[in-house]
């Protein structure tokens, strides 16, 4: 009978090992860093407005990392929670948990590393940060089931995507000031913006099987209701921007991501599958644009004072 090494020398053919590293890899999303940009550019607003500018190094490399181990481990905990819905929508039945080439318990088993790798990164930072990210796992690990209750789980997205901007505080000033929570409402609409196109790709497919979300909330109102989401985003920065005395390159990247968003509402008007996709997409620029302004603003200031 054959072993591995045998079937690892055919030509075409690939080693189990390796294949399960591919499969976990899938899992993960470790080829769509779309979902890791977009928590990134929120938690980086939160840094860079903490500390006045450039954050230590320190904070810096481990809520970036963070980023991208909190995400892979929500990405794994939603296909879990959602294994009785993707085989049924069209956009996601290739995912390893809905063709089964992930079990249901490798899956945890790969939720559980990532959060406890992400969890010892916090430990190297002060109390209250430890302790708000407890709060940060409760909002991921639920988050995917909201979908079976609820019309909003696009809100509690938002609320777990942007739970960095609170921590970013916390770790660097030892508190949690009133405008790190405008910045995190600010994040909160944004998302549920963002993702609401996301949900417009599966809106059928969620009527279909029973699944809620925002989209289906909206309805025909749909564009209204991005619009509304929109301006309340925008609005939360304006205030941000005030309260932190912000100068002429931060309300410029306001602007630059105000043009953007204009542009979203231009592809998907015709709410076609494809074209909210790409709106989706393109929101990785907005949070950009945003973070662009800051970084810049903080950077003359710094220039400023030393010339």
């Amino acid at each position: 009978m054959p072993d591995e090494r045998d079937f690892a020398q055919r030509p075409g053919a690939e080693p189990e090992w390796r294949e399960r590293l591919r499969q976990y890899w899938a899992l993960v999303r470790g080829d769509r860093p779309i979902g890791w940009l977009l928590l990134l550019w929120p938690t980086w607003w939160g840094l860079w407005i903490a500390a006045k500018g450039m954050p230590p190094l320190w904070p810096l490399l481990v809520f970036s990392l963070g980023v991208w181990l909190t995400r892979s481990a929500g990405c794994v905990i939603n296909d879990y929670a959602d294994r009785w819905l993707d085989p049924n929508v069209e956009r996601t039945r290739q995912r390893p948990l809905a063709t089964g080439a992930v079990s249901g318990r490798e899956a945890l088993a790969v939720f559980a590393v990532l959060m406890l790798v992400a969890f010892a990164l916090v430990l190297t930072l002060n109390r209250l940060t430890v302790y708000m990210s407890v709060v940060g796992v409760l909002l991921a690990a639920s988050y995917p089931y909201l979908k079976r209750y609820t019309y909003l789980p696009q809100v509690y997205l938002g609320m777990a995507f942007g739970w960095g901007i609170p921590m970013a505080f916390a770790a660097l000033t030892g508190d949690v000031p009133p405008i790190a929570w405008v910045l995190y409402v600010a994040n909160i609409f944004w998302a549920t913006a963002y993702d609401t196109w996301y949900a417009m790709v599966d809106r059928d497919d969620d009527l279909r099987m029973g699944a809620k979300s925002t989209a289906i909330l909206f309805g025909d109102m749909d564009l209204v209701a991005q619009g509304v989401l929109y301006v309340c985003m925008f609005a939360a920065l304006a205030l941000v921007g005030r309260d932190d005395g912000m100068g002429t390159y931060y309300w410029g990247g306001l602007g630059v991501a105000m043009l953007l968003v204009a542009y979203q509402f231009g592809i998907a008007r015709g709410r076609e599958r494809e074209a909210c996709f790409r709106a989706f997409l393109h929101n990785h620029w907005v949070g950009m644009a945003v973070f662009a302004g800051i970084a810049t603003d903080f950077a003359m200031r710094s220039t400023a004072v030393v010339a």
